[in-house]
């Protein structure tokens, strides 16, 4: 199945799943995160992640989408992007893999991604897109699902789709 790049509010995606770019304390943050947060509810959305926090970096939980049109959202801790030489890109790609078994354990037909530890977590955009890309196809390989990946920096996007 196809990986599709898309201009859209994540949180009103009619997938089964969303992927959350959580901190590790599985916190409601600012960004994305606290969008997510905010349409699913927040308050249950928390009490739900407060059940399955701490989580380490690059692994990924999962807990019910609440207020959302997904039924599922899928928590994964990016790597705070320092150098390149600290391990940020096996991190990162651990964090699309392991969200996407997960969500193939849940028999999802469909996901959606944002581009993860590329805002206030500092990892450069062409190349968390890359990392992304790789790691999605990879997957794919194996298992059938529309894997969408929420792009909102409009020059990243236009470059992404060439």
């Amino acid at each position: 199945m196809p990986l599709k790049w898309v201009q859209e509010d994540i949180t009103k995606m009619h997938v089964d799943a969303i992927v959350n770019a959580a901190n590790t304390a599985l916190q409601m943050g600012g960004g994305v995160c606290g969008a997510i947060f905010r349409a699913a509810g927040a308050q249950e959305l928390q009490a739900a992640c407060n059940a399955l926090a701490p989580i380490q970096t690059g692994e990924a939980v999962i807990t019910p989408g609440f207020r959302l049109p997904a039924q599922y959202i899928i928590h994964t801790a990016g790597p705070i992007y320092k150098d390149g030489r600290q391990g940020e890109e096996e991190a990162l790609r651990k964090c699309y893999l392991n969200s996407l078994k997960l969500a193939a354990e849940k028999s999802c037909k469909s996901i959606a991604f944002p581009l993860i530890s590329s805002g206030i977590y500092g990892y450069p955009k062409e190349q968390a897109l890359e990392v992304a890309v790789e790691a999605i196809n990879h997957f794919l390989i194996d298992h059938d699902m529309i894997v969408y990946l929420s792009i909102f920096d409009k020059a990243l996007f236009e470059s992404s789709r060439k």
